[in-house]
C-alpha cells in the first residue's frame, strides 16, 4: 500500500495537478467563507464569482460592472447538452475500441497522452472506465431532462466565468474518465420567486441534499474504478469541496432569510457540517 501511494503521488500528470489545484482552490474558498466577516476585507468581485442564483442575494452590493457579466441560470441546460454530446462521443469511441478493436481518433489519442493516460494495470480498468462513462452519460441525460421538463427557472443569474467553467468541466471530466484507460504507447411558468423551508427525507438532515447526492454519485463512480485510483479520487475531492461551498452558501442564505430555520440541520454532511 505504501509503495503504491508513493508511486501514485510521485506520478503527478497534468490531470492530477489540475484536479488537485481545483480541490485546493475550493477548499481555500470554503475556509474563507468560514472566517468571521470582520476579519477579512470584503471583495464584491470575489463573492460574485463564487455565488450564483439565490446565494447572490446574501452577497455584498453588486457593482454595475459585475451585473454586466451575468447570464441566466437557466443556461445550466447548456452544461448537460455539452455533456450528453461530448461524453456520448467518448462513450461511443471507447465502446468501439473495447468491443470492435477500433483505435481512438488520432487527435483524441494525442490529447489523452498529453493529459496523462493511465499506464498501469490492465483490461479491467478499461471496463471500469466504460461503466463510469455510462453512469456519467446517464447522469447528464437525467439532468438535461430535469432542466427541460422538471425545473422552473426564475430570473436568477450566474457569472459568465461560472458558465464557462461549467462548460469546460463536463468536457474535462469525461476526458478524465477516458484517461484511465491504459493505452498503447423543465419548461414551465414561474409561479412565484419566493423560497420556502423544505421538510422531509434528507431535508431533515441537510439544507442541500442535491449537493450531497451529487457527491455520492461521484463517490460511486470512484468505487467503480476501485479504491486505489488516485486521479478519480482527486475528482471526488474537487466535487466534495465545490459542492460543500455551494451547500454552505445556500445554508447561510436560508438561515439569514428564515428565523425559524431548523437549528439542527446541517449544510452539507448530516450531523457534521
Amino acid at each position: 500500500m505504501a509503495t503504491w501511494a508513493g508511486t501514485e503521488v510521485s506520478a503527478l500528470n497534468p490531470l492530477r495537478v489540475l484536479w488537485l489545484t481545483l480541490a485546493a482552490t475550493f477548499l481555500l474558498t470554503l475556509l474563507l467563507q468560514l472566517v468571521p466577516p470582520g476579519l477579512l476585507p470584503g471583495c464584491a468581485f470575489f463573492q460574485d464569482l463564487i455565488r450564483y442564483g439565490k446565494t447572490k442575494e446574501g452577497a455584498p452590493p453588486r457593482p454595475a460592472a459585475c451585473r454586466a457579466f451575468d447570464v441566466p441560470k437557466r443556461y445550466f441546460s447548456h452544461f448537460y447538452i455539452i455533456s450528453v454530446l461530448w461524453n456520448g462521443f467518448l462513450l461511443w469511441s471507447l465502446t468501439h475500441s473495447l468491443f470492435m478493436g477500433a483505435p481512438f481518433p488520432n487527435w483524441l489519442h494525442g490529447l489523452l497522452r498529453i493529459l496523462g493516460t493511465a499506464q498501469f494495470r490492465g483490461g479491467e480498468l478499461a471496463l471500469s472506465a466504460f461503466l463510469v462513462l455510462v453512469f456519467l452519460w446517464l447522469h447528464s441525460l437525467r439532468r438535461l431532462f430535469e432542466c427541460f421538463y422538471v425545473s422552473v427557472f426564475s430570473n436568477a443569474v450566474i457569472h459568465v466565468v461560472q458558465y464557462c467553467f461549467g462548460l469546460v468541466y463536463y468536457i474535462l471530466v469525461g476526458l478524465t474518465v477516458l484517461s484511465q484507460v491504459p493505452m498503447d504507447g423543465r419548461n414551465g411558468v414561474v409561479i412565484h420567486c419566493n423560497h420556502r423551508i423544505p421538510f422531509g427525507d434528507w431535508f431533515e438532515y441537510v439544507s442541500s441534499p442535491n449537493y450531497l447526492a451529487e457527491l455520492m454519485i461521484y463517490i460511486s463512480m470512484a468505487v467503480t474504478f476501485g479504491f486505489y485510483n488516485l486521479t478519480w479520487w482527486l475528482v471526488v475531492t474537487y466535487v466534495f469541496f465545490s459542492q460543500a461551498l455551494s451547500a454552505f452558501l445556500s445554508h447561510k442564505f436560508y438561515r439569514s432569510k428564515f428565523i425559524s430555520y431548523p437549528k439542527h440541520r446541517k449544510a452539507f454532511l448530516p450531523f457534521l457540517f
